[in-house]
Protein backbone atom coordinates (compact mmCIF):
# COMPACT_ATOMS: atom_id res chain seq x y z
CA UNK A 1 0.00 0.00 0.00
CA UNK A 2 1.12 3.35 -0.59
CA UNK A 3 1.91 5.91 2.13
CA UNK A 4 -1.87 7.69 2.06
CA UNK A 5 -3.39 4.59 2.19
CA UNK A 6 -1.58 2.76 5.11
CA UNK A 7 -3.46 3.27 7.98
CA UNK A 8 -2.10 2.83 11.35
CA UNK A 9 -3.07 3.22 15.17
CA UNK A 10 -4.03 2.16 18.18
CA UNK A 11 -7.25 -0.46 18.41
CA UNK A 12 -9.96 1.61 20.16
CA UNK A 13 -10.83 -0.60 23.39
CA UNK A 14 -14.77 -1.88 22.62
CA UNK A 15 -15.26 -1.88 26.58
CA UNK A 16 -14.60 1.75 26.85
CA UNK A 17 -17.56 2.60 25.14
CA UNK A 18 -20.61 3.30 27.24
CA UNK A 19 -23.52 2.99 24.26
CA UNK A 20 -22.66 0.88 21.36
CA UNK A 21 -24.90 0.20 18.22
CA UNK A 22 -25.08 -3.29 16.81
CA UNK A 23 -25.99 -3.90 13.04
CA UNK A 24 -26.59 -7.55 12.12
CA UNK A 25 -26.95 -8.50 8.59
CA UNK A 26 -29.15 -10.74 7.30
CA UNK A 27 -26.86 -13.42 6.32
CA UNK A 28 -26.08 -13.95 9.71
CA UNK A 29 -29.40 -14.47 11.19
CA UNK A 30 -31.35 -16.64 8.66
CA UNK A 31 -29.91 -19.59 6.59
CA UNK A 32 -29.61 -19.09 3.02
CA UNK A 33 -30.70 -22.23 1.81
CA UNK A 34 -33.53 -22.99 4.45
CA UNK A 35 -34.99 -19.28 5.25
CA UNK A 36 -34.74 -20.28 8.76
CA UNK A 37 -33.68 -18.78 11.51
CA UNK A 38 -30.30 -19.12 12.93
CA UNK A 39 -30.64 -19.76 16.59
CA UNK A 40 -27.31 -20.89 17.21
CA UNK A 41 -25.84 -17.90 16.22
CA UNK A 42 -28.84 -15.41 17.74
CA UNK A 43 -28.54 -17.07 20.93
CA UNK A 44 -24.74 -16.70 21.38
CA UNK A 45 -26.03 -12.91 20.28
CA UNK A 46 -28.39 -12.83 22.77
CA UNK A 47 -25.69 -14.04 25.76
CA UNK A 48 -22.98 -10.95 23.83
CA UNK A 49 -25.67 -8.59 24.99
CA UNK A 50 -25.89 -10.23 28.49
CA UNK A 51 -21.95 -9.79 28.45
CA UNK A 52 -21.87 -5.76 27.61
CA UNK A 53 -25.02 -4.90 29.67
CA UNK A 54 -23.42 -6.67 32.62
CA UNK A 55 -20.53 -4.18 32.36
CA UNK A 56 -23.02 -1.25 32.02
CA UNK A 57 -22.95 -0.68 28.11
CA UNK A 58 -26.27 -0.13 26.60
CA UNK A 59 -26.77 -1.70 23.07
CA UNK A 60 -29.22 -1.36 20.37
CA UNK A 61 -29.74 -3.84 18.02
CA UNK A 62 -30.25 -2.46 14.00
CA UNK A 63 -31.17 -6.18 12.85
CA UNK A 64 -32.18 -7.34 9.10
CA UNK A 65 -33.49 -10.75 8.62
CA UNK A 66 -37.43 -9.65 8.34
CA UNK A 67 -38.02 -10.17 4.77
CA UNK A 68 -35.92 -13.33 4.10
CA UNK A 69 -37.79 -14.75 7.42
CA UNK A 70 -41.04 -13.67 6.14
CA UNK A 71 -40.82 -15.11 2.40
CA UNK A 72 -40.22 -18.60 4.09
CA UNK A 73 -43.45 -18.08 6.32
CA UNK A 74 -45.28 -16.47 3.28
CA UNK A 75 -44.96 -19.28 0.99
CA UNK A 76 -43.00 -17.04 -1.92
CA UNK A 77 -41.08 -18.50 -4.37
CA UNK A 78 -37.90 -16.76 -6.34
CA UNK A 79 -39.90 -14.98 -9.18
CA UNK A 80 -42.63 -13.06 -6.58
CA UNK A 81 -40.14 -10.02 -6.04
CA UNK A 82 -42.40 -7.37 -6.61
CA UNK A 83 -42.82 -4.37 -4.32
CA UNK A 84 -46.26 -5.93 -2.69
CA UNK A 85 -44.39 -8.95 -2.24
CA UNK A 86 -41.30 -7.23 -0.59
CA UNK A 87 -43.73 -5.37 1.38
CA UNK A 88 -45.84 -8.36 2.42
CA UNK A 89 -43.24 -10.00 3.66
CA UNK A 90 -41.01 -7.81 5.71
CA UNK A 91 -44.48 -7.33 7.18
CA UNK A 92 -45.18 -11.03 8.23
CA UNK A 93 -41.03 -11.19 9.24
CA UNK A 94 -41.24 -8.20 11.34
CA UNK A 95 -43.52 -10.22 13.87
CA UNK A 96 -41.42 -13.45 13.56
CA UNK A 97 -37.61 -11.74 14.15
CA UNK A 98 -39.67 -9.66 16.93
CA UNK A 99 -41.05 -12.68 18.40
CA UNK A 100 -37.14 -14.42 18.27
CA UNK A 101 -35.37 -11.65 20.05
CA UNK A 102 -37.97 -11.38 22.78
CA UNK A 103 -37.76 -14.98 23.30
CA UNK A 104 -34.20 -15.02 23.14
CA UNK A 105 -33.69 -12.19 25.25
CA UNK A 106 -36.12 -12.35 27.37
CA UNK A 107 -34.96 -15.98 28.81
CA UNK A 108 -32.12 -13.63 29.94
CA UNK A 109 -34.44 -11.26 31.77
CA UNK A 110 -33.80 -8.26 29.30
CA UNK A 111 -36.45 -6.85 27.88
CA UNK A 112 -36.88 -5.57 24.72
CA UNK A 113 -38.70 -3.06 22.16
CA UNK A 114 -39.16 -2.90 18.27
CA UNK A 115 -38.54 0.44 16.27
CA UNK A 116 -39.08 0.51 12.60
CA UNK A 117 -37.45 3.79 10.75
CA UNK A 118 -37.17 5.03 7.35
CA UNK A 119 -35.17 7.61 6.05
CA UNK A 120 -37.97 9.89 6.47
CA UNK A 121 -37.67 9.47 9.69
CA UNK A 122 -34.34 10.16 10.15
CA UNK A 123 -34.31 13.14 7.36
CA UNK A 124 -37.64 15.08 8.97
CA UNK A 125 -37.14 17.04 12.21
CA UNK A 126 -39.96 16.54 14.05
CA UNK A 127 -39.76 12.60 13.59
CA UNK A 128 -36.17 12.62 14.13
CA UNK A 129 -36.82 14.20 17.67
CA UNK A 130 -39.49 11.93 18.55
CA UNK A 131 -37.66 8.56 16.91
CA UNK A 132 -34.73 10.56 19.60
CA UNK A 133 -36.69 10.87 22.32
CA UNK A 134 -38.19 7.31 22.29
CA UNK A 135 -34.70 5.74 21.79
CA UNK A 136 -33.61 7.69 24.49
CA UNK A 137 -36.70 6.43 26.83
CA UNK A 138 -36.28 3.31 26.28
CA UNK A 139 -33.01 3.06 27.44
CA UNK A 140 -33.19 4.29 30.47
CA UNK A 141 -35.55 2.09 31.05
CA UNK A 142 -33.32 -0.76 30.56
CA UNK A 143 -34.63 -1.66 27.37
CA UNK A 144 -32.58 -2.94 24.34
CA UNK A 145 -34.38 -1.63 21.36
CA UNK A 146 -34.28 -3.66 18.13
CA UNK A 147 -33.94 -1.21 14.99
CA UNK A 148 -34.72 -1.95 11.59
CA UNK A 149 -36.41 -0.43 8.27
CA UNK A 150 -39.84 -0.14 7.74
CA UNK A 151 -40.24 -1.77 4.69
CA UNK A 152 -43.90 -2.18 4.75
CA UNK A 153 -44.68 1.36 4.39
CA UNK A 154 -40.90 2.97 2.41
CA UNK A 155 -40.85 3.59 -1.13
CA UNK A 156 -37.17 3.58 -2.95
CA UNK A 157 -37.60 7.35 -2.81
CA UNK A 158 -37.38 7.12 1.48
CA UNK A 159 -35.62 3.52 1.78
CA UNK A 160 -32.18 3.56 3.27
CA UNK A 161 -31.85 0.23 1.15
CA UNK A 162 -29.45 -0.77 3.50
CA UNK A 163 -28.89 -1.08 7.11
CA UNK A 164 -25.39 -0.41 7.58
CA UNK A 165 -26.73 3.45 6.99
CA UNK A 166 -29.46 2.63 8.81
CA UNK A 167 -27.20 1.53 11.51
CA UNK A 168 -24.93 4.49 11.46
CA UNK A 169 -28.06 7.28 11.61
CA UNK A 170 -29.10 5.51 14.72
CA UNK A 171 -25.74 5.68 16.39
CA UNK A 172 -25.87 9.25 15.10
CA UNK A 173 -29.51 10.14 16.93
CA UNK A 174 -28.52 8.55 19.66
CA UNK A 175 -24.87 9.68 20.54
CA UNK A 176 -23.45 6.23 20.48
CA UNK A 177 -20.05 5.74 20.90
CA UNK A 178 -19.43 2.87 18.95
CA UNK A 179 -21.25 1.39 15.60
CA UNK A 180 -20.89 -2.47 15.36
CA UNK A 181 -21.24 -3.76 12.03
CA UNK A 182 -21.16 -7.61 11.89
CA UNK A 183 -20.78 -8.66 8.37
CA UNK A 184 -19.43 -11.91 6.41
CA UNK A 185 -15.93 -10.48 5.82
CA UNK A 186 -13.18 -9.86 8.35
CA UNK A 187 -12.95 -6.13 7.17
CA UNK A 188 -11.39 -3.87 5.00
CA UNK A 189 -8.97 -5.33 3.32
CA UNK A 190 -5.93 -3.25 1.08
CA UNK A 191 -7.59 -5.42 -2.16
CA UNK A 192 -10.49 -7.85 -2.67
CA UNK A 193 -9.49 -10.90 -0.91
CA UNK A 194 -11.66 -12.86 -3.21
CA UNK A 195 -9.29 -12.67 -6.11
CA UNK A 196 -5.64 -11.16 -3.96
CA UNK A 197 -4.83 -14.18 -1.66
CA UNK A 198 -1.96 -11.69 -0.72
CA UNK A 199 -4.59 -8.60 0.51
CA UNK A 200 -4.03 -6.98 3.82
CA UNK A 201 -6.46 -6.65 6.12
CA UNK A 202 -6.23 -2.92 7.77
CA UNK A 203 -6.88 -3.26 11.26
CA UNK A 204 -6.73 0.98 11.74
CA UNK A 205 -8.29 3.62 9.98
CA UNK A 206 -7.68 7.00 11.13
CA UNK A 207 -9.14 9.06 8.34
CA UNK A 208 -11.57 7.97 5.29
CA UNK A 209 -9.28 9.43 2.81
CA UNK A 210 -10.04 8.71 -1.38
CA UNK A 211 -7.46 6.50 -0.85
CA UNK A 212 -9.39 4.47 1.51
CA UNK A 213 -13.09 4.80 0.25
CA UNK A 214 -11.72 3.57 -3.57
CA UNK A 215 -10.63 0.58 -2.13
CA UNK A 216 -14.23 -0.19 -1.34
CA UNK A 217 -14.95 -0.05 -5.09
CA UNK A 218 -12.31 -1.90 -6.73
CA UNK A 219 -13.70 -4.49 -7.99
CA UNK A 220 -17.11 -5.72 -9.15
CA UNK A 221 -17.90 -8.58 -6.66
CA UNK A 222 -19.96 -8.24 -3.68
CA UNK A 223 -16.74 -7.58 -1.34
CA UNK A 224 -16.24 -4.30 -3.70
CA UNK A 225 -19.03 -2.80 -5.47
CA UNK A 226 -22.16 -4.17 -2.62
CA UNK A 227 -21.18 -4.54 1.53
CA UNK A 228 -18.28 -2.90 1.88
CA UNK A 229 -19.09 0.28 -0.50
CA UNK A 230 -22.27 0.86 2.52
CA UNK A 231 -19.92 -0.17 5.03
CA UNK A 232 -17.43 3.23 5.09
CA UNK A 233 -20.71 5.31 4.16
CA UNK A 234 -21.77 4.14 7.26
CA UNK A 235 -18.60 4.79 9.27
CA UNK A 236 -18.31 8.41 7.53
CA UNK A 237 -21.43 9.13 8.85
CA UNK A 238 -21.05 7.73 12.27
CA UNK A 239 -17.16 8.86 12.63
CA UNK A 240 -18.69 12.68 11.85
CA UNK A 241 -20.89 11.97 14.65
CA UNK A 242 -18.27 11.19 17.02
CA UNK A 243 -18.57 7.32 17.00
CA UNK A 244 -15.48 5.03 16.02
CA UNK A 245 -17.19 2.13 13.90
CA UNK A 246 -15.92 -1.44 13.45
CA UNK A 247 -16.21 -4.15 10.81
CA UNK A 248 -15.94 -7.44 12.16
CA UNK A 249 -16.98 -10.78 10.97
CA UNK A 250 -20.29 -11.82 12.44
CA UNK A 251 -19.80 -15.99 11.31
CA UNK A 252 -18.30 -16.53 14.40
CA UNK A 253 -20.48 -17.61 17.69
CA UNK A 254 -20.14 -14.27 20.07
CA UNK A 255 -18.14 -12.39 17.36
CA UNK A 256 -17.70 -9.10 19.52
CA UNK A 257 -15.88 -11.31 22.16
CA UNK A 258 -13.87 -12.13 19.24
CA UNK A 259 -12.75 -8.66 18.02
CA UNK A 260 -12.09 -7.97 22.03
CA UNK A 261 -9.90 -11.30 22.22
CA UNK A 262 -7.53 -9.95 19.24
CA UNK A 263 -9.85 -11.31 16.67
CA UNK A 264 -9.48 -9.51 12.93
CA UNK A 265 -11.59 -6.01 12.61
CA UNK A 266 -11.30 -2.92 11.05
CA UNK A 267 -11.64 -0.19 13.11
CA UNK A 268 -12.49 3.46 11.52
CA UNK A 269 -11.43 5.72 14.38
CA UNK A 270 -13.55 9.19 16.03
CA UNK A 271 -11.25 11.84 16.75
CA UNK A 272 -13.93 13.41 19.18
CA UNK A 273 -16.67 12.44 21.30
CA UNK A 274 -20.18 12.30 20.51
CA UNK A 275 -20.87 14.93 22.97
CA UNK A 276 -18.03 17.30 21.42
CA UNK A 277 -19.52 16.23 17.85
CA UNK A 278 -22.43 17.34 18.91
CA UNK A 279 -21.84 20.54 20.31
CA UNK A 280 -19.72 21.56 17.11
CA UNK A 281 -22.57 20.82 15.10
CA UNK A 282 -25.54 22.71 17.21
CA UNK A 283 -22.81 25.87 17.18
CA UNK A 284 -21.52 26.20 13.86
CA UNK A 285 -23.33 24.35 11.48
CA UNK A 286 -27.11 25.52 12.75
CA UNK A 287 -29.01 28.74 11.07
CA UNK A 288 -30.72 29.97 14.28
CA UNK A 289 -34.26 30.61 13.70
CA UNK A 290 -34.94 32.63 17.08
CA UNK A 291 -34.03 33.65 19.93
CA UNK A 292 -34.73 33.34 24.03
CA UNK A 293 -33.45 36.55 26.21
CA UNK A 294 -32.58 35.11 29.55
CA UNK A 295 -31.50 36.81 32.92
CA UNK A 296 -28.69 36.83 34.90
CA UNK A 297 -29.39 33.59 37.12
CA UNK A 298 -30.18 31.67 33.85
CA UNK A 299 -26.95 32.63 32.69
CA UNK A 300 -24.91 31.63 35.70
CA UNK A 301 -26.77 28.29 35.49
CA UNK A 302 -25.96 27.54 31.85
CA UNK A 303 -22.21 28.53 32.46
CA UNK A 304 -22.20 26.17 35.29
CA UNK A 305 -23.28 23.40 33.12
CA UNK A 306 -27.19 23.80 33.58
CA UNK A 307 -30.08 23.35 31.21
CA UNK A 308 -32.36 26.85 30.22
CA UNK A 309 -35.29 26.65 32.00
CA UNK A 310 -38.55 28.61 31.41
CA UNK A 311 -38.13 30.65 34.49
CA UNK A 312 -34.52 32.27 33.55
CA UNK A 313 -36.40 33.39 29.96
CA UNK A 314 -37.52 37.10 29.62
CA UNK A 315 -38.48 37.25 26.25
CA UNK A 316 -38.88 35.09 23.37
CA UNK A 317 -38.34 36.49 19.48
CA UNK A 318 -38.75 34.74 16.15
CA UNK A 319 -40.56 31.83 14.71
CA UNK A 320 -39.09 28.66 15.67
CA UNK A 321 -40.45 25.17 15.80
CA UNK A 322 -39.25 22.15 18.45
CA UNK A 323 -35.96 20.69 17.42
CA UNK A 324 -34.92 23.97 15.42
CA UNK A 325 -31.73 26.36 16.85
CA UNK A 326 -31.85 29.04 18.51
CA UNK A 327 -29.66 31.63 19.88
CA UNK A 328 -29.42 32.53 23.60
CA UNK A 329 -28.81 36.13 24.60
CA UNK A 330 -28.59 38.38 27.52
CA UNK A 331 -30.34 41.46 28.12
CA UNK A 332 -28.12 43.67 25.97
CA UNK A 333 -28.45 41.45 23.01
CA UNK A 334 -24.48 39.24 23.59
CA UNK A 335 -25.12 35.92 21.87
CA UNK A 336 -24.51 33.11 25.45
CA UNK A 337 -25.13 30.08 24.23
CA UNK A 338 -27.22 28.25 21.30
CA UNK A 339 -28.68 25.13 21.02
CA UNK A 340 -32.10 22.88 20.10
CA UNK A 341 -35.47 24.12 21.27
CA UNK A 342 -37.33 21.62 23.30
CA UNK A 343 -40.24 24.04 22.70
CA UNK A 344 -42.06 25.94 19.45
CA UNK A 345 -41.75 29.36 19.94
CA UNK A 346 -45.46 29.64 20.20
CA UNK A 347 -45.33 26.98 23.61
CA UNK A 348 -42.69 29.18 24.53
CA UNK A 349 -43.70 32.70 25.03
CA UNK A 350 -46.61 30.59 27.02
CA UNK A 351 -44.41 29.29 29.35
CA UNK A 352 -41.26 32.02 29.64
CA UNK A 353 -40.82 33.26 33.06
CA UNK A 354 -42.71 30.27 34.24
CA UNK A 355 -41.48 27.49 36.82
CA UNK A 356 -41.69 23.89 34.82
CA UNK A 357 -43.74 22.19 37.03
CA UNK A 358 -46.49 24.89 35.63
CA UNK A 359 -45.87 23.57 32.22
CA UNK A 360 -48.46 20.76 32.23
CA UNK A 361 -50.99 23.52 33.56
CA UNK A 362 -50.04 25.95 30.98
CA UNK A 363 -49.92 23.99 27.42
CA UNK A 364 -52.20 21.53 28.44
CA UNK A 365 -49.88 18.42 28.38
CA UNK A 366 -46.64 17.50 30.16
CA UNK A 367 -43.49 18.35 28.37
CA UNK A 368 -39.89 18.54 29.15
CA UNK A 369 -38.78 20.88 32.14
CA UNK A 370 -36.20 23.02 29.88
CA UNK A 371 -37.02 24.56 27.13
CA UNK A 372 -33.40 24.02 25.84
CA UNK A 373 -31.62 20.87 27.92
CA UNK A 374 -28.19 21.17 28.64
CA UNK A 375 -26.92 18.59 26.14
CA UNK A 376 -28.40 20.30 22.98
CA UNK A 377 -26.99 23.72 24.59
CA UNK A 378 -23.36 24.98 23.43
CA UNK A 379 -21.76 28.05 25.01
CA UNK A 380 -20.87 30.68 22.14
CA UNK A 381 -17.44 31.31 24.45
CA UNK A 382 -16.51 27.86 24.60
Amino acid sequence: MTADIQAAGTRPALADAARIVVKIGSSLLVDNDSGRLNHTWLESLADEVVRLRARGQQVLLVSSGAIALGRRYLGLGPDQRKLEDHQAAAAAGQVLLAHAYQELLGKRDIRIAQILLTLDDTENRRRYLNARSTLETLLRLGVVPVINENDTVATNEIRYGDNDRLGARVAEMVSADCLTLLSDVDGLFDADPAHNPSARLIEVVNEITPQIAALAGASSTAYGSGGMITKITAARIAVAAGCATLIANGRHLQPIKAVEDGGPATWFVAHESPRAARKRWIGGSLQTRGQLVIDAGAERALANGGSLLPVGVLSVDGKFKRGDAIAVTDGGGREIARGLAAYSSRDARKICGRRSEEIGQLLGYAGRDEIIHRDDLVLMNG
